[in-house]
C-alpha cells in the first residue's frame, strides 16, 4: 500500500520517516512536503480537489492528513465520499481544535475538566468582563491560528490589549471574530496524543512541548520551540487519569453526538501541584513538534496501527511498544520568528555526521534551483535526539544543533529544551 502524506512541516516528514521503516508502506508522498522529504507532490495542503485527484489515480493509496487545515476544510469527507481510505478526523469532528468555543462547551458537555470560561464576539463585553475578574486570564482567538492564537496574560492591562489585537486590530483575521477568555492555571503542561477510531483510543507515548520563543519559558507563544518524550509528570496514576477523565469522554461523546472521532487526538494538558489535571486544549491531529520525538521513540509499526484505526478494529490491537529512551527535539528557527523573518538562505552543515541517534526532521525548507536546501519558513528544522536518559538526548540533540547555520546570524533556537525533565 501506497501512503500520501498532506502536510509540509516536521510532523509530516517525522510520520513519513516512520511509516517507511516498516514492511507495509510501499512508496510514501507528501504533498506538498518540503526539502528534506522525497518524493514530492506539488500539491498545497488546502488544495482539497487536487488532493482528492491524486489520491483517486492511485491503485492503493492510505492518506494520512497531518495539519489541521485541511482537516478543517473537510478533507476527510470528501475522501470518504468517494470510498478513499484517510485517516483524519471529519470536518464536524475537527471542531474539536478548529472552534476554541466548540471545546471548550464540548468539555462542559461531556464533563471534561478544564478552567471556567466566556466567550465573546464583542470587544467591548470583552473589556467589561475583564474589568471585573480579579485572577490571572488567558484570551484565545476562537478559530485557527498556527499555534499563535493564544495569550497568556499577567494582568488585565495584557488582556485587554490581546482582545483589542484579536478583535479590534484582526490581527488573526477572522480567526479572531469570536474569542475564549478563561481563568490562567498554573502548574506543569503534557501533551497527551492518541489514536482513535472512532469507538477505541491507543495512547502514544507522553510529550511535553516548550510552546515560548526565549528560553525560561519567556516571550510570545510559538507553534512549538522544542518537545520531549516522555514527559515525567505523566506517571502510570496520571496517564489513567487522562485517558478516563479526557480521552474516553471525547469519543463517548463524539460517538453520542453521531460526529465519530477518527485520527490523531491530542489533548494539551496542565497538572497542578495537587496532581489535578485540566484541559488547555484540543488538536485534531499530531502535535508538532511532539510528534518528532515521539516517532523516534516508537518501536512498532505505526502503519499497522494507523490501518487498525481507519477499520476500526484498535481495540484488537496489542499496546504499542516504545523504546526505554528518552527523545528531545530542538526546533531551529529562522531569527524573527514568530515574527517576520527571511527565507531562502542556505542552510550549513546538513551534510555533517549525526549518527545513528540524532535525526534531522525538516518543517520551513525548500530546495533552490540549484537543488540547494533552503529557509522557507519560521521553524526550519526540528533536531531530534535519542539518549538513555533526558541529559544524554539533550546533549546528543544540540550536539548537532551547533553543526547547522544558515545566514548571517539567521538562525535561534531555545537552550533549555527537556530541562524541565533533568529536575525532576
Amino acid at each position: 500500500m501506497n501512503v500520501l502524506i498532506v502536510g509540509s512541516g516536521g510532523r509530516e516528514h517525522a510520520i513519513g520517516w516512520k511509516l517507511s521503516q516498516g514492511k507495509n508502506a510501499e512508496k510514501v508522498y507528501f504533498a506538498p512536503g518540503n526539502g528534506g522529504t522525497s518524493e514530492n507532490v506539488d500539491i498545497k495542503q488546502n488544495d482539497i480537489a487536487e488532493l482528492l485527484s491524486f489520491a483517486k489515480k492511485q491503485k492503493k493509496l492510505l492518506t494520512v492528513v497531518g495539519p489541521e487545515e485541511p482537516l478543517s476544510l473537510g478533507i476527510t469527507d470528501a475522501f470518504e465520499k468517494e470510498g478513499l481510505r484517510i485517516f483524519g478526523p471529519s470536518k464536524q469532528a475537527a471542531m474539536l481544535e478548529a472552534s476554541k468555543a466548540f471545546a471548550k462547551e464540548f468539555m462542559r458537555e461531556a464533563g471534561i475538566p478544564t478552567a471556567e470560561f466566556a466567550i465573546f464576539t464583542d470587544a467591548q463585553k470583552a473589556k467589561d468582563y475583564v474589568a471585573k475578574q480579579d485572577k490571572p486570564l488567558v484570551v484565545k482567538a476562537d478559530g485557527l491560528a498556527a499555534g499563535k492564537g493564544v495569550v497568556v496574560c499577567d494582568d488585565s492591562n495584557q488582556a485587554i490589549a490581546a482582545i483589542e489585537s484579536m478583535m479590534t486590530k484582526k490581527e488573526f483575521g477572522a480567526a479572531g471574530s469570536k474569542i475564549v477568555i478563561e481563568e490562567r492555571l498554573s502548574g506543569e503542561e503534557a501533551s497527551f496524543i492518541a489514536l482513535c477510531d472512532g469507538k477505541a483510543i491507543m495512547p502514544l507515548a507522553s510529550s511535553q512541548d516548550h510552546k515560548r520563543v526565549f528560553d525560561g519559558d519567556k516571550g510570545s507563544n510559538t507553534g512549538g520551540m522544542g518537545a520531549y518524550s516522555p514527559a515525567p509528570v505523566v506517571d502510570s496514576d496520571l496517564h489513567s487519569k487522562i485517558v478516563m477523565q479526557v480521552m474516553e469522554p471525547v469519543v463517548s461523546t463524539m460517538k453520542k453526538r453521531g460526529t465519530v472521532f477518527k485520527g490523531f487526538l491530542y489533548a494539551g494538558i496542565m497538572v497542578d501541584e495537587g496532581g489535578r489535571l485540566h484541559v488547555l486544549e484540543f488538536n485534531a491531529r499530531m502535535g508538532d513538534p511532539e510528534c518528532q520525538p515521539i516517532m523516534m521513540r516508537m518501536k512498532s509499526d505505526l502503519y499497522e496501527y494507523i490501518d487498525a484505526a481507519v477499520e476500526g478494529r484498535l481495540g484488537s490491537m496489542p499496546s504499542i511498544q516504545w523504546r526505554d529512551q528518552t527523545a528531545v527535539c530542538v526546533v531551529m528557527a529562522s531569527r524573527g520568528y514568530p515574527g517576520s523573518y527571511k527565507k531562502g538562505e542556505v542552510i550549513d552543515g546538513l551534510d555533517s555526521s549525526f549518527g545513528k541517534d540524532v535525526t534531522v526532521f525538516h518543517a520551513g525548507t525548500t530546495r533552490d534551483s540549484q537543488n540547494r536546501i533552503v529557509t522557507n519558513g519560521g521553524r526550519v528544522l526540528g533536531v531530534t535526539g535519542l539518549g538513555k536518559d533526558a541529559r544524554q538526548a539533550i546533549d546528543n540533540a544540540y550536539c548537532v544543533v551547533r553543526k547547522i547555520r544558515w545566514g548571517d546570524n539567521g538562525h535561534f533556537y531555545r537552550t533549555d529544551i527537556a530541562r524541565r525533565a533533568i529536575a525532576r
